[in-house]
């Protein structure tokens, strides 16, 4: 086992000797300076959410390749965990409209490796590290089919979104046949109020990828500060800007 993974483990244990706690925290200090350091001048974002097990040639590998192309071309970076499937296809859609493209990887055990269509990247040891990162640098989100680690990136954003811990911004739902058993599950949730009509005001599922463009469009300036570009902060050690700037 990877020693990030047996240290997460470990951390999950229960309560340890501090100095371990405090390695711990430290650790994770790290690991969100690491991001900040990669990504704080990549500017505005959407990110694409996917299974890192579809192909080439599948349908939903196409579709998050040309909806993340057409993302692209308004000036919007894409980012994703950085791995292959849905990922690569979004990096690479992004590439082919010549657009920035990112990643956030995760060290895992199997199926996690880089793909080779991302500009910038940076290697995340913690699930919930790089979660705050693509949320952090993210104006919209793009979710396409996928397992656990994408429903989970999909509702504990909608989770914050709900309770006022991030700004509103839009969240995409595409492979609607896939996800069809989840709407009605959201509309259920609806009917039953344990969640509000209002919830739903920037959730779309759609499979048109023009209805994505123009709904992120829609709500460009709702979120000012994730649309504004940064500046080179001194602190940020030999931060270098992407070869790539977009504007917006």
């Amino acid at each position: 086992m990877n020693k990030f993974l047996r240290e997460e483990a470990n951390f999950l244990k229960g309560a340890r000797a501090r100095i371990k706690e405090v390695k711990y925290v430290f650790g994770v200090l790290y690991q969100f300076y690491k991001g900040f350091r990669t990504l704080h001048f990549v500017g505005p974002c959407v990110t694409v959410f996917g299974s890192a097990r579809f192909k080439e040639g599948h349908p939903y590998y196409e579709m998050a390749r040309k909806v993340s192309s057409e993302i692209a071309k308004q000036g919007f970076a894409i980012m994703t965990g950085g791995g292959p499937g849905v990922m690569e296809a979004a990096n690479r859609g992004a590439k082919e409209a010549n657009g920035l493209s990112l990643g956030c990887n995760i060290v895992l055990p199997h199926e996690q490796h880089e793909n080779p269509y991302l500009d910038k990247s940076v290697t995340i040891d913690y699930f919930f590290v790089r979660k705050e990162l693509l949320r952090k640098y993210s104006y919209a989100f793009v979710v396409l089919p996928g397992g656990f680690g994408t429903l989970d990136e999909f509702f504990e954003t909608l989770t914050l979104i709900q309770t006022g811990k991030v700004e509103k911004f839009p969240v995409i739902i595409m492979g609607v046949e896939f996800h069809k058993h989840i709407y009605e599950h959201v509309q259920r949730m609806i009917e039953e109020k344990t969640i509000s009509l209002a919830d739903m005001d920037l959730l779309l599922f759609t499979d048109d990828i023009e209805d994505v463009v123009s709904h992120i469009k829609k709500y460009k300036h709702s979120a000012p500060e994730k649309i504004k570009k940064p500046r080179k902060a001194w602190w940020i050690f030999g931060e270098q800007k992407p070869k790539k700037a977009q504007s917006l």
